[in-house]
């Protein structure tokens, strides 16, 4: 399991319930990367999405939330992110086509928000973070790294087209559990 966030300055990655930013090099990362694999996000993070990329295209879409009666469409419910997590690669929406739900050896995405991501952060294995040289008002911050990850990658420091100085950085660990 893997984690994926932008971050600003402080671990703001969110404020009011969306993105304060916008750096179209980042979401062309983040879907290449998250491109035919099964992601998880909280129900804010769901109602967060613009409609029309509702559910995200070519991934299955598992959303956690403590409302039993929520539903909607091209999604999976999960009560909780261990539920989510637990899960075997059979989707249980018979119109999903995600490669990635047959596979049990694909990666799982965990792509918020804040307290989702607090909750995975114990079982995952890579994070991939968009560190972002912008110091926004926000009121959800990312998960510390602390100094159980070892640094895999880092790209350069590249000034994205909306202005956003920005750069991508890579961070792995042992399978926790293992």
């Amino acid at each position: 399991m893997a984690l994926i966030w932008a971050q600003a300055h402080d671990g703001i990655i969110g404020s009011a319930g969306s993105i304060p930013w916008h750096l179209p090099e980042d979401l062309a990362h983040f879907k290449a990367v998250t491109d035919a694999a099964t992601i998880v996000m909280g129900r804010r993070t769901w109602d967060s999405l613009p409609e029309r990329f509702r559910p995200l295209p070519g991934r299955r879409n598992v959303v956690v939330t403590r409302d039993a009666g929520w539903a909607a469409a091209g999604a999976e419910r999960a009560g909780s992110v261990d539920e989510a997590l637990a899960r075997d690669a059979s989707p249980t929406d018979p119109a999903a086509t995600d490669p990635a739900a047959t596979d049990p050896a694909a990666t799982i995405w965990v792509i918020g928000g804040g307290e989702v991501y607090r909750e995975a952060l114990a079982r995952a294995s890579r994070l991939e973070i968009t560190e972002l040289d912008l110091a926004v008002p926000g009121d959800t911050r990312a998960p510390a790294v602390d100094g159980d990850w070892t640094r895999t990658h880092a790209s350069e420091w590249t000034v994205s087209r909306t202005g956003i100085r920005f750069r991508f950085v890579g961070f792995e660990r042992p399978v926790p559990g293992r």
